[in-house]
């Protein structure tokens, strides 16, 4: 609970923790925000394919010009200043740079980055979930190898959950699920770039003015954002995903110790040990009190009649049987957060969250009837959503991870709802992406033989 004053005390003795950030879009901006009033912590150096629009995101939040424009690296290691360029491979090689941040979005490009950023003897911070929810298990592999660390970031909601659940365990208790919350219903599946903000509450004006991106947003409202950092949950905590994908079950924070335990018992799991995320819309669309839409939780059980007993004197909200009660957080505050990552790497040697197993993955499901000839467009597009599915069924079906959906043309017909498979594609068997990718399944394989 020391962080802060430990970063105070790097600030002192003249060593902050040193970092450099590739990718300056909305989660790195909000980062920058923080990180400028932050002591003990410097930002060596921001790549961007537009070094322009960086420095007027930095602008935005209120950075000075002086401290943002050092003409090198090697300047502003020395002057504790930052550049603003575009070679991500400088500045992942620069001696002063202890700790990457991949702030991209794009997965293709983040395995590349990161891989290149362990051999450069760099620990790595990947904003880029994305890529975490198809070869996270590979990264933690090629981490430790190199003798790095390697994390998810603190302030999006998979480390926010996998957070609450290490508190559970720590304490004791037996984790029945853990998720996140949303906003769901079935028709979103099919939402468009060209329909987000409406289903998402925001005007054109309000979204323009955040500079906020719609295919980015739509990955969030067609439940392929959800289905991703569920997967990464899952891969983290040794939770499983559902056999058919989320349920998203409708309900308020009080709702979710009766909704998130098996189904023998009432709830909506298909065993203990799950993922899932509840929604804050009613299947009418109406909006319910108290939601977590914008939360993280975990649902842990009272095994004991002792623990029962507890439970009921300090007077928790549990389930009908007095057995399950859920621990949540409401709110999670995004790149606002991220310098806890940052400290706690740089300071205490720990991970904000790694994934250790292969146990969630996410399909590319069509929107709509796709034909051959077509080029899927990843993520939030028009062409597919992500569907969390077991790893170990994706692997056997042979299905495309979402994370690879990007720019790759269909080789056949695949029919609406139906997942796209490595058969159904053309794909560059080259790039760093697919080839771990393949070591992961490899590595999934071995695992299901032993």
């Amino acid at each position: 609970m020391n962080l802060a004053t430990l970063l105070a005390e790097r600030e002192a003795e003249g060593r902050p923790v040193r970092v450099g950030m590739i990718g300056a879009g909305k989660f790195g901006t909000m980062f920058l925000a923080q990180a400028e009033r932050q002591r003990g912590l410097h930002i060596v150096g921001v790549c961007d394919l537009n070094p322009a629009a960086a420095r007027s995101n930095f602008d935005l939040v209120g950075w000075d010009a002086a401290r943002y424009g050092a003409d090198s690296l090697d300047h502003a290691a020395k002057n504790g200043t930052t550049h603003v360029g575009d070679d991500w491979q400088a500045l992942v090689a620069h001696p002063a740079v202890e700790i990457v941040i991949e702030c991209t979005g794009n997965p293709m490009a983040a395995v590349t980055h990161i891989l290149t950023a362990f051999r450069m003897g760099k620990h790595v911070i990947n904003v880029t979930v994305e890529a975490d929810a198809f070869v996270g298990p590979g990264f933690g592999v090629k981490a430790r190898e190199a003798g790095v660390i390697y994390s998810m970031a603190y302030g999006d909601q998979p480390a926010l959950a996998a957070d609450l659940v290490d508190w559970a365990r720590t304490c004791g208790f037996s984790v029945v699920a853990a998720g996140r919350g949303h906003k769901w219903l079935p028709h979103y599946r099919q939402s468009t770039p060209d329909t987000v903000w409406d289903h998402w509450g925001l005007t054109q004006e309000q979204a323009e003015r955040g500079r906020l991106n719609p295919k980015m947003f739509n990955a969030f409202l067609d439940g392929s954002k959800p289905a991703i950092e569920s997967a990464a949950i899952a891969n983290v905590c040794g939770l499983d995903a559902p056999s058919e994908g989320l349920v998203f079950p409708p309900g308020s924070i009080d709702d979710i110790p009766t909704l998130a335990r098996p189904r023998s018992e009432g709830g909506v799991l298909e065993r203990k040990g799950m993922v899932e995320v509840i929604s804050c819309l009613r299947e009418d669309g109406s909006q319910i009190p108290f939601d977590i839409r914008k939360g993280v939780w975990v649902c842990f059980e009272a095994d004991t009649e002792y623990l029962k007993n507890c439970f009921e004197e300090y007077k928790v909200v549990t389930d009908p049987s007095g057995r399950y009660m859920c621990e949540s957080r409401r709110w999670h505050l995004i790149g606002l957060e991220l310098a806890y990552s940052v400290a706690s790497i740089g300071i205490r040697g720990e991970p904000t969250g790694v994934a250790t197993e292969f146990r969630g993955d996410v399909a590319a499901i069509s929107k709509r009837a796709l034909k051959a000839g077509e080029v899927l467009d990843g993520e939030g597009g028009y062409t597919v959503s992500g569907g969390l599915r077991p790893a170990a069924t994706s692997v056997a079906g042979g299905y495309l991870p979402l994370g690879l959906a990007h720019n790759v043309k269909l080789r056949r017909d695949v029919a609406e709802g139906a997942a796209v498979t490595w058969d159904d594609v053309e794909i560059d068997e080259t790039t760093d992406a697919y080839r771990l990718r393949k070591e992961v399944e490899s590595l999934a394989a071995t695992t299901d033989a032993a």
